[in-house]
């Protein structure tokens, strides 16, 4: 039997997770008190195997994304106070600058329209911070993540060169290769893949994913609106087929310990372009007045904790 000697050792001793925690891992970085790679940080914590490396590099990468860490040109992770850094999330401006909020809940930084060329409204950034006559001003260092992987917006054509505008605050303009168009035509409303982000001298690239509508079609705005700002709109299989096995009356056993109000003429009061029709009132006249029934589904009934349709709607909620 191997046994683990001198740092390893002690490194077990510490850490008794094949994978350190965030904790532990700013601790050991602060520890070092300088740059570190994914390998040189896998031997301090004594990891060896391939799937362990694998998962610590995916945690480093989710402290860069949530700002907790830097990875520079080098490759090198970094604690953010070590470079002098202030990392936080881009609000865009209609003017064409912003503001970075930082994550540490400090004074918004004013971002230039020079910086905004390259970033988008949600960019997570990394920013050093100097002194100018707007106050203190970002200069982008690092983009940690990006708030956009697709654009939502009108399909145009200008002297032959294809784009895609995004409808929104901060003028979001998507260039279009020739060939990447598929079927849009101008005018449509159109989903479009970000191949390429934006830089400070070229313009984001993409490509349509489908055509939505046009512009002018009913209702395009609640299909615009669901699709830009990611809300769910589609159902998973087995929400499907949950819902597909319910039965169509109600069976005996859901009776029980229930009123039944089946011979009342309920009418529904929900609108005509609802999407389930659950409530329902029944009124009638008496000696002394009147008798309201007020019927409403007991949708929970069929929806039992932890089911496909279950953590959908926890998911949505």
């Amino acid at each position: 039997m191997a046994f683990r000697t001198g740092a390893d050792a002690s490194d077990q001793r510490r850490y008794r997770h094949p994978i350190p925690s965030r904790e532990e891992i700013l601790a050991s970085m602060e520890e070092a008190g300088r740059p570190l790679k994914r390998d040189p940080l896998a031997r301090r914590f004594g990891i060896r195997t391939d799937q362990h490396q694998r998962a610590l590099e995916q945690r480093l990468r989710a402290m860069v994304r949530d700002g907790q860490l830097i990875l520079n040109r080098a490759g090198e992770y970094c604690l953010v106070r070590h470079v002098d850094l202030v990392t936080g999330v881009v609000m865009a401006h209609r003017d064409g600058f912003g503001f970075l909020r930082p994550d540490d809940g400090s004074e918004d930084i004013f971002l230039s329209g020079r910086a905004m060329r390259e970033l988008w409204d949600g960019d997570r950034v990394a920013v050093r911070v100097s002194e100018g006559r707007r106050g203190r001003e970002g200069h982008v260092v690092e983009i940690l993540q990006r708030a956009k992987k697709m654009i939502v917006g009108r399909f145009g054509r200008e002297r032959g060169i294809d784009y895609v505008l995004e409808d929104s605050d901060q003028r979001v303009e998507v260039l279009i290769p020739r060939g990447a168009a598929g079927a849009a035509k101008p005018g449509d409303m159109v989903r479009v893949e970000v191949v390429e982000y934006p830089t400070g001298h070229a313009h984001a690239i993409g490509r349509v994913v489908n055509v939505i509508g046009r512009i002018d079609d009913p209702h395009i705005e609640t299909e615009v609106a669901l699709l830009a700002h990611g809300i769910p709109h589609e159902w998973p299989e087995a929400v499907l087929e949950e819902a597909r096995a319910l039965p169509s009356q109600v069976p005996p056993e859901a009776k029980l310990g229930r009123v039944d109000l089946r011979d009342l003429p309920l009418v529904t009061i929900d609108g005509a372009d609802a999407k389930d029709f659950d409530d329902a009132v029944y009124c009638e006249p008496t000696e002394g007045g009147w008798r309201l029934v007020v019927a409403i589904a007991d949708v929970s009934h069929y929806v039992h904790p932890g089911s496909p349709l279950d953590r959908e709607a926890r998911a949505r909620g």
